[in-house]
């Protein structure tokens, strides 16, 4: 029996595992770098070790000081979540060296996938359909479009899709260096890319007896850089034939590297329904609640319990009703996804299961993934499920940097996927318009309206002659300005409180409540500084203003707003010079193109790599011209707005 296990892994998925354990009376011992030394995970377990450093490669990945931690705190077993050493052969080797239970496959069968290209061998051997591989040096327009990937590792690193074939040999050396810097391996391979294809896999969960289960379908199609966004089981729309199809090859891939514990099978499905193996992930996946969800499982507990030895019923519960995932991401989809940093200041999503990493009041650093959370909603069928969905992360009070929440609402109503009619390329396809700024309908002006209303609370009750932010001098408005977040229209406010109520410029018909349900605003006072009531055109709406610095949150039940209160003076000093390329987000160089100052460069001309959040984001010269300043190398940590270059446009 596990007495005490040690978590090899951070935020979401270790805090998913401590909940776990603590239900089964498992002791729990956390790890934590120095940037998560007051992350929840390492104040959920019961003990917890300290691995000196910041960067996954001298910290999470060091499987030496896991396996030392794990023996220094008296733990008998070693889980490792997902990602970082999860799929790594040789730390399974390792732990069960130390006399400790893996919590995971057999270090033979994660060998065997993990190569995607030998995985491929031993499929085709089993009899799992696949798509036939490419040989680079032999493509053709006609073979158009293929996809260039990593043959290890995953997560969308080291992968291109290629429809042109003169970008072919550039696409390939770019994929084997991220491939290289990712994975340490910079082997990759070329096969068709398939248009219109959806990503569905199998969960597959196998005892140390030979009983395999296979537990459903998932959907996760949705995906941004070859990365899934929403999950879903089960996948719908599939016929009856192609669900024994895909649970057959899934079986039939476990068995044939003899798989233990949690596991799954991914495949794409062709728009004429076939099925082709993608890769098998030798780990838990990010998605499975979806599945715990539908079939009344915990797949941890069960992890566990095969760990232990345990067998499993002949066949697994039978699954009820429909549940779908959103992962949160601390991103901005309008501007090429960039990563996020900051305080997460709130993050409340009543009604729905929450599986998070962070909570309210702690550091999104630039270290690790941007995925906040991930939000569950099962119902009994798929459209209640789907709207239970889109109407809580509506509602939800997220304060902090930005993130997709609106992308992941617009989607999730969208005709398309309502409809069940998603695949790999929805994201990309539809992203103009589940990015399209929302501030120009009569929801952002008035949730500014409100953000004024609040800040004027707010202040001293006698400023310059003032009462509460009301004015002795109707004929003087009060002026407020806002910009909608991230970076879109500014809003004047201008509104005046006189003693016969509310005039703000704009709206004909608005009226000013009490803070108090039902109540009439007293002459001379604006409103509560954390809530405004107004009664638009006749209708009561409601406004919880929450204020950070110079950053104002408007929450609604039909949504949220975030401004940033702008200076009645512009400091004239905030000024750059042109052409200057400023890092988008906090990371490290890890590619410079070989050009030199002096040198000229065309307009979209990459110049520099950057990584942050485990993702690699390319800097490109803004205009054709002259590089003129060159101040990024090769491992260098730059902040937000560091100035990386300077191209002086023109000859």
């Amino acid at each position: 029996m596990i007495r005490s296990l040690l978590v090899a892994n951070r935020a979401e998925i270790a805090r998913r595992i401590v909940r776990t354990c603590r239900d089964l009376g498992i002791a729990t011992v956390a790890v934590h770098s120095d940037a998560d030394a007051d992350a929840p995970h390492a104040r959920e377990a019961d003990s917890a070790v300290r691995l000196p450093g910041d960067a996954p490669a001298d910290t999470y990945l060091r499987g030496d000081l896991l396996v030392k931690a794990a023996l220094a705190a008296g733990a008998d077993a070693v889980h490792p979540g997902y990602g970082f050493l999860s799929e790594h052969a040789d730390f399974a080797r390792a732990v069960r060296a130390a006399g400790l239970v893996w919590v995971g496959p057999p270090p033979e069968a994660m060998e065997a996938m993990a190569s995607k290209t030998r995985a491929k061998e031993i499929m085709r051997k089993a009899g799992v359909p696949l798509l036939d591989p490419l040989d680079p040096a032999e493509v053709t327009t006609g073979d158009l479009p293929v996809l260039v990937k990593a043959a290890a590792g995953g997560g969308g690193r080291g992968m291109r899709v290629v429809r042109e074939l003169a970008a072919l040999p550039a696409e390939l050396d770019s994929a084997r260096a991220e491939a290289a810097s990712a994975f340490g391996d910079g082997e990759i391979f070329v096969e068709p890319y398939m248009e219109g294809a959806r990503h569905v896999e199998v969960q597959v969960l196998a005892d140390t007896h030979g009983t395999v289960w296979t537990l459903g379908t998932r959907d996760c199609s949705l995906q941004r850089r070859h990365q899934k966004v929403i999950e879903e089981a089960p996948a719908p729309g599939l016929e009856e034939e192609l669900r024994r199809t895909l649970a057959e090859s899934a079986a039939n891939a476990a068995r044939a590297i003899g798989y233990e514990g949690a596991g799954t099978v991914e495949f794409l499905v062709s728009p004429s329904g076939r099925a082709y193996f993608l890769e098998m992930n030798t780990r838990l996946q990010v998605e499975h609640p979806v599945t715990e969800e539908i079939h009344g499982l915990d797949l941890v507990a069960l992890q566990l319990r095969i760990a232990e030895g345990e067998r499993l019923d002949a066949e697994p519960p039978e699954p009820r009703g429909h549940a779908i995932e959103a992962r949160l991401y601390a991103e901005d989809p309008a501007r090429d996804w960039r990563p996020q940093t900051g305080i997460l200041h709130r993050l409340e999503i009543p009604g729905l299961r929450v599986d998070s990493g962070p909570d309210g009041g702690d550091a999104i650093g630039v270290h690790y993934d941007p995925m906040l959370a991930k939000v569950i909603a099962m119902a009994p069928t798929r459209a209640e499920a789907v709207r239970r969905l889109a109407h809580g992360l509506e509602r939800a009070r997220i304060h902090g940097p930005v993130t997709n929440r609106e992308l992941l609402v617009r989607a999730l109503r969208h005709p398309e996927f309502a409809a069940g009619r998603m695949d790999t390329g929805f994201l990309e396809r539809h992203l103009p318009e589940l990015t399209a700024a929302s501030d120009d309908d009569e929801a952002a002006p008035l949730a500014a309206l409100a953000a004024a209303l609040a800040d004027a609370a707010r202040r001293p009750a006698t400023v310059a002659g003032r009462l509460g932010g009301w004015r002795n001098v109707p004929s003087q408005p009060q002026l407020r300005s806002y910009r909608a977040e991230p970076g879109g229209t500014e809003h004047e406010v201008r509104y005046r409180l006189t003693r016969d109520g509310l005039l703000a410029e704009g709206f004909s018909d608005v009226r000013l409540l009490s803070a108090e349900p039902g109540r009439a605003a007293e002459p001379g006072r604006a409103a509560d500084p954390a809530r405004v009531a107004l009664v638009v055109a006749g209708v009561r709406r409601t406004f919880e203003v929450t204020a950070y610095g110079d950053r104002r949150y408007v929450d609604t039940p039909q949504g949220g707003h975030v401004f940033t209160a702008l200076p009645r003076f512009p400091d004239p000093t905030a000024r750059t010079e042109p052409g200057s390329l400023l890092a988008p987000m906090p990371g490290t160089v890890v590619r410079v193109a070989e050009v030199a100052v002096g040198d000229r460069v065309e307009a979209g001309q990459p110049l520099l790599w950057l990584e942050a959040m485990k993702m690699e984001h390319r800097v490109a010269a803004p205009a054709a011209g002259v590089l003129t300043a060159l101040h990024a190398a090769p491992g260098r940590q730059v902040e937000v707005g560091a100035l990386l270059a300077v191209v002086a446009a023109g000859e």
